[in-house]
């Protein structure tokens, strides 16, 4: 099952006591505005599936005080399965990540019926579903402005759409990439991306808490994790790499990156700063890499950046980096080398 990402919800007699257009909203239901917040603060994304005129809708959400919480709502007269679906592509997200919380039987079975994998709740199941967003668990920086990252992802996607090309579009962006050693700080973080990782991640490898921290002590092992930034915000840390090494080669056991920034080239950034670790110490540089339902891209980008793939029928294959010269970064990317540098130094000792 994917890990939790957004919880849509219904209004009427769910998000709110009463039926707008029968008599109007009472007030929120039992719970439901903590919920909303609580959701927020452990980065669960929220929006709406709900059969109302939409302006009545909104203007309601607004007089509750809470309308700024939801992404994309659906409000209108479309089914709710169609809305499910109309949110998990305007998120960019897997529909079975969805959760939905509908107080009508039907409604639930007609989602589930379309969407198996969806996870339905009544009204009264909302402590459950609290649960499965990790409600009161310890929260990350990045999680707690997921919402507003989106926000800024909408912004920017205006502007693409009024540019001429890709290639202007990305170097207006003003694109600041920053990789180093994790630290203990970050290891929350971390966490986290190899669990909701899936199209940009070299073996669909998780780590929990306890094995990362042992990794980052480790002497043989460096972690490297990276955050991007640009003229609208932070991007928040969006990728990851994990390197084991001996006195003359270097393996990526682990590479990853955020589905966020898939389009902004920054898988290869980094996989051409792991290059240039390997080719200014002089050792070869090696990749793991183990197929998955989703993960081809991420195989195009070692084969694009010179990788060799010797066994392409094993389980686990061991690309080889057939280069001998350091790379160059993305021209429209700033890369952040003193942040990059302490990451050099240990991989090459």
């Amino acid at each position: 099952m994917k890990p939790l990402k957004c919880v849509v919800w219904d209004l009427d007699n769910t998000l709110w006591r009463g039926t707008l257009l029968e008599g109007g909203a009472e007030g929120l239901g039992e719970g439901v505005e903590s919920a909303i917040r609580a959701f927020d603060e452990v980065g669960i994304l929220q929006s709406v599936a709900s059969r109302n005129e939409h302006i009545h809708a909104v203007r309601q959400l607004q007089a509750f005080g809470i309308a700024e919480y939801f992404l994309h709502p659906q409000i209108g007269w479309n089914s709710k399965s169609a809305s499910v679906r109309a949110i998990a592509a305007a998120l960019n997200i897997d529909v079975d990540s969805i959760a939905f919380i509908d107080d009508d039987p039907f409604e639930r079975d007609e989602v589930r019926f379309a969407h198996p994998l969806v996870r339905c709740f009544a009204p009264e199941d909302l402590p459950a579903l609290c649960e499965l967003a990790g409600v009161g668990r310890p929260s990350t920086e990045d999680a707690r402005r997921r919402r507003a990252m989106y926000i800024e992802d909408e912004k920017r996607a205006i502007d693409e759409a009024s540019t001429r090309s890709q290639e202007e579009f990305l170097l207006s962006l003003q694109l600041k990439f920053t990789v180093g050693r994790a630290s203990a700080d970050d290891l929350a973080r971390v966490e986290e991306l190899t669990l909701r990782t899936n199209q940009l991640n070299s073996t669909g490898v998780t780590f929990d808490r306890a094995d990362l921290e042992r990794l980052i002590d480790d002497p043989a092992h460096d972690l490297l994790v990276c955050e991007l930034t640009d003229r609208y915000g932070s991007y928040g840390k969006i990728g990851l790499c994990l390197l084991s090494h001996d006195p003359a080669a270097i393996n990526i056991r682990l590479l990853l990156m955020s589905c966020r920034v898939m389009n902004r080239g920054v898988g290869s950034t980094l996989l051409a700063h792991i290059v240039n670790i390997a080719t200014t110490s002089g050792k070869r540089l090696t990749a793991d890499f183990r197929r998955t339902d989703r993960n081809r891209m991420m195989y195009m980008t070692y084969r694009f950046m010179g990788f060799e793939d010797a066994d392409p029928q094993a389980e686990i294959r061991r690309l080889s980096y057939a280069g001998t010269e350091p790379l160059a970064f993305p021209h429209y990317v700033e890369v952040n080398g003193a942040a990059a540098r302490p990451a050099v130094e240990v991989a090459a000792r």
